[in-house]
């Protein structure tokens, strides 16, 4: 079983979905969690009480990661309770509908700014403590849309690849400082994202059947992969991009 005995994590949007089931993992592995949460406070707190369960520390605060000053208030608190940051999950997204042509800048931007820009303040602000330190994990959440893109979800597909290119980049300039970066790439999984299209029943068949391993993932399966690239078995692993998705999309 891995061990992450006393580690200190970072997991945004780790209140719902895969980033919940990252905070859970993490803290049945060792680790104190601290996670953010936009809109339920209730779904958090409830994650709180779950990890605390598990006799670890737990933080959440309430921050709008695509506003500079919530992501690094966010930041500066964690290390100034902790002291350290020996792990971050960037995973907070958003995923809407965008037909190019008609799609408003609004819409383009929102995603943009929570998707990309957030994981830019968080890691801007949690790097100069890892460097610190001489030894950190990063783990970006992309999306396989990030290399098949993504019809009607453009901006979504646009601003996970951006996370794969920021992946591989911030893996060679950090590995001086014992800074590893990997990316954890899913297909579909079954989380509040997708509740909508998948109450169609027929939709989220044809979803199943496109799928070589036949089944749509949990969010613990992608919990998994993460947990193993933030642990000492992936030690010489870094600018990977771990594709998770059954083998629906096979890819370099």
């Amino acid at each position: 079983m891995i061990r992450l005995n006393n580690k200190k994590a970072l997991v945004t949007g780790g209140s719902r979905g895969i980033g919940k089931a990252v905070s859970l993992m993490l803290a049945e592995a060792g680790t104190d969690v601290a996670l953010n949460y936009f809109k339920n406070k209730q779904a958090a707190l409830d994650v709180k009480a779950e990890i605390e369960k598990k006799q670890r520390r737990c933080m959440i605060f309430k921050a709008d990661l695509s506003q500079q000053e919530d992501a690094e208030s966010m930041v500066e608190k964690i290390n100034r309770s902790w002291g350290r940051l020996d792990i971050l999950i960037n995973n907070a997204g958003i995923w809407t509908f965008g037909e190019m042509g008609r799609m408003d800048y609004k819409v383009w931007s929102e995603t943009i700014r929570t998707n990309l820009d957030g994981v830019f303040f968080v890691t801007n602000s949690v790097v100069p403590i890892m460097k610190k330190a001489g030894q950190g994990c990063i783990v970006n959440i992309s999306s396989t849309a990030a290399v098949r893109g993504e019809a009607f979800h453009s901006h979504y597909a646009s601003s996970k690849g951006a996370l794969v290119s920021l992946t591989k980049s911030l893996a060679v300039e950090l590995a001086p400082y014992k800074i590893r970066v990997n990316c954890v790439a899913p297909g579909w999984v079954d989380t509040d994202m997708c509740s909508e299209v998948f109450k169609d029943k027929e939709f989220k068949e044809k979803i199943r059947e496109s799928i070589p391993l036949k089944r749509i993932p949990s969010p613990e399966d992608i919990a998994g992969p993460v947990l193993f690239l933030v642990s000492d078995y992936a030690r010489h692993i870094t600018g990977e991009v771990l594709n998770v998705n059954g083998g629906a999309v096979l890819c370099a």
